[in-house]
């Protein structure tokens, strides 16, 4: 009896450091990971943007992404990569969805500032979500005016560069000429040994 007490006791320790230790290794295993590279962009008015992280589980995930602002927040698109992709309305034309969990913006407007948030979700029903925080700027008349002022300035030194570079190839052409015709005369006026014998005769 006394045997089989102890037996009964080492055998529960056992199941018992048997779960302490298989229990952190299904949290590893059923754990999820999401890595942004930036999280927080800044864009103009009109671009594209990649909103990229880079998301590991098991199994296949579904990804939801939603949109959120001081004066909004809507769903913006949810899939499972390689089984099916449902963007949402707003957003049909201008999004693409990515196997890793990225989305790309296209043509952004100004209503497009705020956070994007992404949640991922496994088969067992854990989930972790992160957050991106996108800014969309307006070109001002202004810059743009710098820019064109910018670009003439460009143009005129590149231009006075060229005459420049026009006029002292002329310039040298010329020199090299008066040169030539210089030491030519200088040439003909020499004695030549031959000319000096035949007038001596």
């Amino acid at each position: 009896m006394w045997t089989l007490r102890t037996w009964s006791t080492h055998t529960t320790t056992i199941l018992l450091f048997a779960a302490l230790s298989i229990g952190p290794c299904c949290h590893l295993i059923q754990a999820i990971t999401i890595e942004t590279p930036e999280y927080s962009l800044i864009k103009s008015v009109q671009e594209d943007v990649l909103i990229a992280v880079e998301i590991a589980c098991r199994g296949t995930p579904t990804i939801q992404w939603v949109f959120m602002s001081a004066q909004d927040k809507r769903e913006v698109a949810v899939w499972q990569p390689g089984v099916y992709s449902n963007v949402s309305e707003y957003y049909e034309d201008r999004l693409q969805t990515h196997a890793n969990g990225s989305i790309t913006l296209s043509d952004l407007q100004l209503p497009d500032s705020g956070v994007y948030v992404v949640t991922v979700a496994d088969s067992t029903g854990s989930s972790k979500d992160a957050a991106v925080i996108l800014k969309v700027k307006e070109v001002l008349y202004e810059d743009l005016q710098y820019l064109s002022v910018f670009a003439t300035v460009l143009g005129a030194i590149a231009g006075f560069l060229m005459l420049s570079m026009w006029l002292l190839d002329k310039v040298y052409r010329r020199v090299k000429s008066m040169m030539r015709q210089s030491y030519n005369l200088s040439e003909q006026r020499m004695f030549n040994p031959e000319d000096e014998f035949k007038i001596l005769n």
